[in-house]
């Protein structure tokens, strides 16, 4: 917008010009929370399943120690002995669509999918719904139900890649969603990597914008020094919660190479899925019409850019390499026992 060129009797009365109209004030909107619908639906359909599994199951027409049979009837829960879980049979989990790399070499690959959907019992559902939501609820809210969804289901889909090519023997029958749900927790931290001065850059902002008029920060406490400090406490944090749950892989029973694969699938797709806007950028559309901005700022950073598509080309090899692997290899099976995830 141009300056208003100065009037001629102004100049000759010796007056100043007048100053050029000031731009209209401009803020950004705030951003608001995706409204979460998708992970509840996720809690509630693992239910629903575990509930279809239990009547499939009909643990009284082949034992008469079924526990809790007087109350659940039909639905109740299979001998201690036999699943110390609470759930069903493991015939009845893998005609259900338990993962087992015997039955997905001869062509039943929809088992990589439909086995994160099956638990192993009503324990093993317990945990992971609450996990679900502890970590999910939180995700959907910030980044939507799509890119959620995604990671929900390309992470379990890795844990199950890795599940069966770590089964050299071919013996292991595994269910359960920790593949998916530790997926959630490599995005996490590959999100906090991604987004590292994003975060740095905001909170230095509003320490400056919360400090009173006059008010002076100290000595040697930059605001940069306390966002750095912060960022570092929470990645430390969420390292120890990661280290914490894979330590439970090594628990008898429980399938950690679904855990692992979970994790590096969810770990790379953090960094292709989960970018933030880098602080200060501002879309287009809600840029008013004749409005210069002065300094504009791209919407990623290049590092964000590099870890993207570095991080989408490891992960495309490694489901190419490993989906080609499993098809290749053919192990003897033997009578299997069941693993949890």
């Amino acid at each position: 917008m141009g300056k208003r060129p100065p009037n001629p009797s102004d100049i000759e009365n010796g007056l100043p010009p007048l100053p050029p109209p000031a731009r209209p004030p401009f803020r950004p909107p705030i951003p608001v929370p995706w409204y979460a619908w998708l992970v509840p639906l996720i809690f509630a359909a693992n239910f629903v399943t575990f509930t279809i599994t239990m009547y499939v199951n009909d643990c009284p027409a082949r034992s008469d120690e079924c526990l809790l049979f007087d109350v659940l009837g039909r639905l109740s829960f299979q001998p201690i002995k036999e699943n110390m879980l609470l759930g069903p049979s493991i015939p009845t989990l893998r005609r259900l669509g338990a993962l087992e790399r015997r039955l997905v070499e001869e062509g039943e690959r929809w088992r990589l999918i439909s086995c994160i959907w099956l638990h192993g019992g009503l324990l093993h559902l317990l945990a992971n719904m609450i996990s679900l939501l502890c970590i999910g609820m939180r995700l959907e809210q910030e980044f939507g139900f799509l890119r959620i969804g995604a990671l929900y289901v390309l992470s379990g889909l890795g844990g199950s890649l890795m599940s069966c090519l770590t089964d050299s023997r071919g013996e292991r029958v595994s269910v359960g969603a920790s593949g998916a749900l530790f997926g959630l927790l490599g995005a996490m931290l590959s999100e906090l990597i991604t987004n590292w001065t994003i975060y740095e850059n905001k909170n230095s902002r509003d320490e400056r914008g919360r400090r009173a008029p006059g008010e002076h920060r100290g000595k040697g406490i930059p605001d940069g020094g306390r966002a750095r400090g912060g960022r570092c406490t929470a990645l430390m944090t969420l390292i120890l919660i990661i280290a914490l749950n894979l330590s439970v892989g090594f628990l008898p029973r429980v399938d950690n190479s679904a855990h692992c694969g979970g994790f590096l699938a969810g770990f790379l797709l953090g960094f292709v899925l989960l970018l933030r806007p880098q602080y200060g950028y501002v879309s287009p559309e809600y840029i008013p019409p004749g409005y210069d901005m002065k300094h504009k700022k791209s919407k990623y950073k290049c590092y964000q850019h590099f870890f993207r598509f570095t991080s989408l080309a490891i992960l495309l090899a490694g489901f190419i390499a490993g989906y080609a692997k499993l098809l290749r290899e053919h192990t003897v099976g033997s009578e299997p026992f069941r693993d949890v995830n």
